[in-house]
């Protein structure tokens, strides 16, 4: 029932920033679980952030402090801002959501949790 399509991916030098974002339809202003996935070769898929309908957010500790992921609800687009970019964070990004709403007190980063994805946008971060 959503459609999203993920950009802002780019090859940066470290510290620098970026913003990734994607168009979701059908967003529900108070019903939401969505986040941003990461791979690097040779790496399993991490969940980097998360955001839910109770206005609560999520973040692995890899980033923590650097990245910050909102909502535009009126273009109904997710955003992540990501600062202070390391080489380590190069990865394929991709947008994950849960179609079917539950709750979550804290929202999760597993990717068990999410049943809809995006292509994702390469990210890579120079030394």
């Amino acid at each position: 029932q959503v459609q999203v399509m993920e950009s802002g991916g780019d090859s940066v030098q470290a510290g620098g920033s970026l913003r990734l974002s994607c168009v979701v339809s059908g967003l529900s202003y108070s019903h939401f679980l969505l986040a941003w996935f990461r791979r690097a070769p040779g790496k399993e898929r991490e969940g980097v952030a998360a955001v839910g309908g109770v206005g609560s957010t999520n973040y692995a500790n890899s980033v923590k402090g650097r990245f910050t992921i909102s909502i535009y609800f009126v273009k109904n687009t997710l955003y992540m801002q990501m600062n202070a970019l390391k080489p380590e964070d190069t990865a394929m990004y991709c947008y994950a959501a849960r179609e079917s709403y539950a709750y979550y007190a804290v929202p999760p980063l597993g990717a068990g949790e999410y049943t809809n994805w995006g292509l994702g946008t390469q990210v890579t971060i120079s030394s």
